[in-house]
Order: C-alpha cells, then structure tokens, then sequence
C-alpha cells in the first residue's frame, strides 16, 4: 500500500475514535430512523470534511490566521447545538417511527443530508483538526501531489466507512431498543449536544 495512503488510513482511525457530538447523532439515527437515514447523515458528514479538506489545503495560510472566522463559527456553531439539544431533550416519548411511508422516507433522507453537513460543519474543533492535517501535509517535503490526495483520501474514506460501520451496529442492535430507552438516550444526546455547544461557545471567548 502506498505509504501516504497507509498514513491517511492511520489518521482517518484516529480521527473516528474521537467521541464529539457527530458520533451520538450517528448513534441516536440510526436506532430511531434506520441504517438508511445514518448512511445519508454520514454522508453529509463525508461532504462536509471535504469541503474543508478543500478549504484548509487551498487557504491554509488564511484560514490559520484568521482568528474572529473562528469565533464566529464558535457562536453560531454553539448555539446551533445547544439547539439541537434542545429539541432533543424536549422530544417526547414515541413509538419507533413507521418507515413505510415512501414520501416520509425521502423527506426524512433530505434532512439526515443537512443533519450530518450542518452539525459536522458548524464544530470549529472540525476546522482546526483539518487546518492542523493541511498544515501537517505542507511540511511533508517528500509527498508529491498524488500522495497529497491519496493522505486526503484515506482520511476521508476510513471515516466514511467507520461512520457506517457504527451505524450499521447500532441498527443491528435496534430490535433490542425499547421506545423507553429512545426517550432516555434522546435526553443524553441532548445533553451532550447541549455541553458541545457551551464548549463551542466557550471557545470563541476564549479567542
């Protein structure tokens, strides 16, 4: 295996062992709505580290110096999530969603898409992980262009399919979760999304 890709998996498996609020929202999307809605959040989520891959690489030296583009994300970005655990934490008890409904499903798909892109894209962490991997990537004086990609393309690709594979254990497990156990683990995801924002928010202060 060319050794930039081996290097891009080997940081594409640490980047996915990072528990952040786009892990409980795979988590919690799949139980509730199936593998079929996470793999379209998990793509959103794919698109989303993309177009930062774009951005940091092609702007590196901008973006790092930058620091109010930071703490905007930081705000606007915190209270995004502190309102996605909002909604989360006053979502009532329910039976498991019928999926049968063909025009339900697409709309569901649609908003899984944004789901992933917005709350991946609005984590400023996200940002400065990609900035610090572009900046990484320039001081490799041996990585010619094609090994350039082919490090982006490991990362991108090990967190894709690491994405799925949470994802799809979680489905296998769903016959086991109860609509009690929904309601609960809906509270902790609130919670959690609740203090990512603070910390988010807290961050842009702090720049």
């Amino acid at each position: 295996m060319n050794q930039a890709l081996l290097e891009g998996v080997s940081m594409g498996l640490l980047l996915s062992a990072m528990i952040g609020p786009v892990f409980f929202t795979l988590i919690q999307s799949s139980l509730e709505n199936g593998f079929r809605y996470a793999t379209m959040v998990a793509l959103g989520i794919l698109c989303s580290d993309t177009l930062y891959v774009v951005l940091t690489f092609f702007g590196i030296k901008f973006l790092a110096t930058a620091t109010y583009f930071e703490s905007v994300l930081g705000y606007v970005g915190g209270a995004i999530l502190i309102g996605f655990g909002i909604s989360y934490l006053v979502k009532r008890q329910t039976a498991k969603p019928e999926l049968s409904v063909e025009e339900v499903r697409r709309a569901k798909k649609r908003s899984a898409f944004f789901k992933g892109f917005s709350i991946n894209g609005i984590n400023p962490f996200v940002l400065l992980f990609w900035i610090s991997i572009a900046s990484l990537v320039h001081l490799k004086e041996s990585f010619g262009s094609l090994d350039v990609w082919l490090y982006f393309t490991g990362i991108l690709l090990t967190v894709f399919s690491i994405d799925l594979t949470k994802a799809y254990i979680a489905k296998r497990l769903s016959q086991f979760v109860t609509p009690k156990f929904m309601f609960w683990l809906n509270k902790a995801v609130g919670v959690a999304m609740i203090g990512f924002g603070i910390r988010l928010i807290l961050f842009a202060v702090g720049k």
